[in-house]
């Protein structure tokens, strides 16, 4: 293994600083080393035993405010033998990592700019807001292919399904982000988006022939690879033609999820793509890990198969004394945790031990306002409506669907006008509109009733404002009406004006086919509210290209 190349490029005295770290460590110590473990899962004083006595490799925290994450730190980077790696999901900005950093917006609202250097300057965001904190790696970026609209868990966290646009946009993430400092780690391979399912909730596949994966998922990640990615996060996917491809002898109903599978992570990563860099496990309390065999077995066979490091346990304690228990049955060789741990280590070498750097970016909230102008999408106009005044529909009903409760602000401090406070989206939308003249009204679908149309007000238009937000752990994003009739329906979109607004998820049109304006805005923050909302006024032009088919492949949602 070769540390002085491709991912790491380590100088001679960083080359010896890993080995002579390796040398010093006892066993126990070095499986310690393979744990990234959840920080708000253990107590202040817990933690640092952690650190101090079992060695863990790395932490992650939950997004907390800034001073919180360098206070919790602080004591832990004392009582570390050997620097940690500190770990975040940086996806939508630096809220990835810190609440008060900022909310750039998920990948897909970067990727439906269509402007490579966007994504130059939200990776620039991840970085800067993540180190100051210190932060050194990032679960990011995702570079899963959104294949399947009904996926309950890509959607917006990707850069769409246009593979060369996925391909492109990572590579220049990866590339910005590493330039910056900090380590990335790909994720979800090797690959969701085909599945209509969620891998936490059990193994999920990602179907392609072999040929098809090598020319898009495997494809990327060779991409990646080739700009120098230090990091991947494997998913507990199954990708049982690849598998296949590499052991013909291998049978489909014994093909396992990526993070146990010897022929994905040894035969394709380190073999086939010749990925030298770090490979983890995604979060190993996931049931797509758990379901898979007994924990005893799972948890060391993840090492064997070609994984560096467990994300997350159930149990830190049982998972290390699996760990310690395949060491001295020879499961687990010796040899496989050494040359795990060289990786781990090159990986501190190269990221790790340095100070939070205290700085931001000023430019971070322009560039924010400059992603949602630009993101903005038409994807359907078959009425004419626009662009709204007063004089045409002085009166706006708005219809809210989803999560009304928005955060404002970033990077502050308590006090300051920008602190983080809560808000929301149809309160923002209402103000904007009065601001322009406009008469607004909010639907209650207390007061509705079942009525026909000959009443209907000819001077009013309704506004449908969603934010039915993606998140692991559920079966479906979709719309759900209300109960009572489903009166908040678009049903007399022949008689009256409707326009359509998801602000976190392309997809709506499957829920809402007939409606005949609709937008999509992908993340919702009041820049966003207020580029959508100046481009409904005609104060702005429509700029956004659709990452994805919005029109979910349904001929009836064109019309």
């Amino acid at each position: 293994m070769n540390l002085q190349e491709k991912p790491f490029y380590l100088t001679d005295e960083q080359v010896q600083w890993v080995e002579d770290t390796l040398a010093a460590l006892t066993p126990e110590q070095k499986v310690g080393q393979l744990f990234c473990v959840m920080g708000q899962d253990f107590g202040s004083e817990e933690l640092k035993t952690l650190v101090k006595d079992y060695n863990v490799g790395g932490i992650l925290y939950r997004p907390a405010p800034a001073k919180d994450i360098r206070a919790w730190f602080e004591p832990l980077d004392e009582a570390a033998k050997i620097p940690l790696l500190k770990a975040a999901n940086l996806e939508e900005g630096g809220t990835g990592g810190l609440s008060d950093g900022t909310y750039f917006g998920w990948p897909l609202t970067v990727a439906a700019t269509d402007d490579i250097g966007m994504m130059e300057k939200f990776a620039k965001v991840c970085a800067v807001e993540g180190e100051s904190v210190g932060i050194n790696w990032t679960f990011s970026p995702v570079c899963d292919l959104d294949l399947n609209y009904r996926n309950p868990i890509t959607n917006v966290r990707t850069c769409g399904s246009d593979f060369e646009r996925v391909k492109s946009f990572c590579s220049q993430y990866v590339r910005t982000l590493q330039e910056n400092g900090m380590a990335a780690c790909a994720k979800h391979y090797p690959g969701d988006g085909v599945d209509f399912r969620d891998q936490h909730l059990h193994p999920t596949y990602n179907s392609l022939s072999a040929q098809e994966w090598y020319d898009s998922y495997g494809a990327i990640y060779q991409q990646l690879i080739a700009d120098g990615l230090m990091s991947v996060m494997v998913g507990h996917i199954v990708q049982p033609n690849v598998a296949m491809d590499i052991n013909p002898d291998l049978r489909f109903e014994d093909c396992l999820p990526g993070s146990l599978s010897k022929e994905l992570l040894t035969g394709v990563l380190r073999e086939k793509f010749g990925f030298n860099g770090v490979i983890t496990t995604d979060a190993t309390i996931m049931s797509g890990f758990t379901q898979a065999m007994p924990r005893k077995e799972a948890i060391p066979t993840a090492i064997m198969a070609g994984c560096d490091m467990v994300v997350f346990t159930t149990g830190f304690y049982e998972d290390y004394q699996y760990m310690l228990d395949a060491l001295s049955s020879g499961f687990l060789t010796e040899e496989r945790l050494d040359e795990a741990l060289m990786r781990i280590l090159a990986l501190k070498a190269k990221v790790a031990g340095k100070a939070p750097t205290s700085s931001m970016l000023p430019e971070a909230k322009q560039w924010q306002a400059e992603c949602a102008d630009k993101c903005v999408t038409l994807v359907k106009n078959n009425q004419d409506v626009l662009p709204l005044t007063p004089e045409k529909y002085p009166l706006i009903r708005l219809v809210t669907l989803g999560k009304d409760e928005i955060t404002e602000g970033c990077l502050a401090a308590p006090g300051d006008p920008d602190y983080p406070i809560e808000s929301s989206m149809t309160a923002i939308a209402e103000e904007l509109l009065q601001a322009a003249g406009f008469e607004t009204e909010r639907f209650d679908i207390e007061k509705e009733e079942l009525h026909g149309t000959k009443d209907l007000p000819k001077n009013r238009l309704t506004l449908y404002l969603a934010n039915c937000e993606h998140a692991s752990n559920q079966t479906a994003v979709r719309l759900f009406w209300a109960k009572k009739h489903a009166l908040d329906v678009p049903r007399h979109g022949e008689e009256e004006p409707y326009i359509f607004v998801s602000f976190s998820n392309p997809y709506h049109l499957q829920d809402v086919p007939r409606v005949k304006t609709y937008i999509n805005a992908y993340s919702c923050h009041r820049p966003m509210i207020e580029a959508v909302i100046a481009k409904l006024l005609g104060k702005s032009e429509f700029r956004g290209v659709s990452p994805v088919d919005a029109f979910c492949g349904l001929p009836d949602a064109r019309l």
